[in-house]
């Protein structure tokens, strides 16, 4: 999945029915507000509840307390 795809803009998590963000070097989307990562397997995303799993590792988190300055700057 590419960034630009318009698909991006309307997918949403299931839990909280909130935006997702492409981590592209995962190949997966992110939820900041729960911390949880649905992987993208052959390009189609899988964003059934059972498929996210939770981001503990330090790096993804570093890069959770940037994400609500990144999203105003592209808003």
């Amino acid at each position: 999945m590419k960034p630009d795809n318009p698909l991006l803009k309307i997918l949403a998590c299931p839990l909280d029915k909130g935006p997702l963000i492409l981590d592209e070097t995962g190949g997966s989307l992110y939820n900041p507000r729960l911390q949880r990562r649905y992987p993208i397997i052959d390009g189609i995303p899988q964003l059934l509840p059972s498929s996210g799993e939770p981001v503990v590792e330090p790096a993804v988190v570093e890069e959770h307390d940037t994400l609500p300055a990144r999203l105003s700057d592209s808003a």
